[in-house]
């Protein structure tokens, strides 16, 4: 039975993660902003996904518990192990419209290939390289493999997107897929301005007022860089740059990485106001990450005032105006970064000018452009795939005169499973 389809009806769209609420981190924030957005504009979701018995937050909107395992050496995340009867019974009930696959993982895998059987469009949002994790486990004989697994994953879905322009340029090189586009993200800039910055938390931490509060903010994973921050702050400290380290975050490499900054200040995870505050307390935001497809803590950073530098790859490179708003460093290179972040720390003037720049540049990000952005994309992958069906339906026989119709309904030949 076919749903009709009207260009400004309200969807249903079923969404698959790997990880939705049950650890923070980039992809999953964007996604639980995605929800709500979507529900207030009257679309009905149903999200599927690992979970597990204490989530990192609140989950918005319907959330459908797929089961799962403890992730191999990072038992921090979950790895899906696909969709079981049950779940594609609810799955049939809800009759999606659309299918929004954002992890490549053994859930998305099976969403796909559910998606293709009943004639769904299915369209996926791209945001980590999974592919290039094992260089830092030490197993980067199996990149290329991942690789290969994910361009054939992304290049069966109708449209990709990516959170920046930087991404989609290596994506289309690497032909991850036809249709690449921007679903970029957004800041809160009611949250993160200068305005949160707060002397008297920077004291209660030993940190005097003349003092640069050099800051990095993320989950603490060796992926992340956070061997090349360590060797960067100590190459400054070697210069005899006065400066001190502010790192908000948590994960499995903290005790590791409290071990070699012994002298930075360690907040632990931090959110909402906390996080805002901890953000423009500081003077200079460092992200060394070289695997970001965009890049949110840079964005927030920005937008407290923060001049920033971040490796010069995906993600940071769409966001940050080099010489403007911040430094782009040679990536991996502990001496590119610390000539920049030493520059910045030496000249207040440059970190003003740098830090006023970068708050104009952020508001530029507004969450319900992005979304709405998002939303026209599903509306045009079901356009597509309606009248791809209407074109494989057989055509009955009329006067040679009359011409053929098609209703404007999304896949009056699709099968749902009865």
């Amino acid at each position: 039975m076919a749903r009709k389809f009207a260009r400004d009806a309200p969807l249903n769209v079923a969404l698959f993660s790997g990880n939705y609420c049950y650890t923070v981190d980039g992809p999953a924030l964007a996604l639980n902003r995605l929800v709500p957005f979507l529900e207030r504009e009257g679309h009905r979701v149903l999200v599927f996904s690992p979970t597990s018995a204490t989530p990192a937050f609140e989950p918005a909107g319907t959330l459908v518990s797929a089961p799962s395992l403890p992730l191999p050496g990072r038992c921090e995340y979950r790895l899906s192990l696909g969709l079981p009867r049950s779940l594609r019974t609810r799955l049939e009930a809800f009759r999606p419209d659309v299918f929004h696959l954002a992890t490549p993982d053994p859930l998305g895998l099976r969403a796909l290939r559910l998606a293709r059987g009943w004639g769904v469009p299915a369209i996926a949002s791209f945001h980590t390289r999974f592919d290039t994790y094992p260089r830092y486990y030490g197993l980067p004989v199996l990149e290329k493999y991942f690789t290969k697994y994910m361009r054939w994953f992304y290049r069966q879905c109708s449209q990709v997107y990516v959170p920046s322009q930087s991404m989609q340029d290596v994506l289309r090189q690497e032909r991850f897929s036809d249709d690449i586009r921007i679903w970029s993200r957004g800041v809160d800039a009611a949250l993160f301005n200068e305005s949160r910055r707060d002397t008297r938390w920077r004291r209660s931490l030993g940190i005097d007022d003349d003092a640069v509060l050099v800051a990095f903010v993320g989950r603490l994973v060796v992926e992340k860089g956070l061997e090349l921050l360590a060797r960067t702050i100590e190459r400054v400290a070697a210069l005899g740059i006065r400066q001190r380290c502010l790192i908000v975050g948590d994960g499995p490499a903290r005790g590791w990485f409290e071990k070699r900054l012994p002298r930075a200040h360690f907040t632990g995870f931090l959110s909402g106001d906390e996080l805002a505050r901890a953000y423009a307390s500081a003077d200079v935001l460092v992200n060394p990450s070289d695997t970001e497809t965009f890049g949110n803590v840079t964005l927030e950073a920005m937008a407290s005032g923060l001049p920033v530098v971040c490796a010069d790859a995906t993600g940071s490179r769409s966001l940050v105006r080099h010489g403007v708003t911040g430094f782009l460093a040679r990536p991996g290179d502990a001496e590119s970064f610390a000539v920049f972040l030493s520059s910045l720390i030496h000249d207040p003037s440059l970190r003003r000018s740098f830090g006023g720049a970068a708050v104009l540049a952020s508001r530029s990000y507004d969450w319900d452009v992005v979304m709405s952005g998002l939303v026209e994309g599903y509306r045009e992958a079901i356009e597509r795939a309606s009248l791809a069906a209407a074109l494989r339906r057989p055509r009955q026989a009329r006067p040679q005169a009359q011409p053929q119709e098609f209703a404007p309904a999304l896949v009056d030949g699709n099968r749902w499973p009865s």
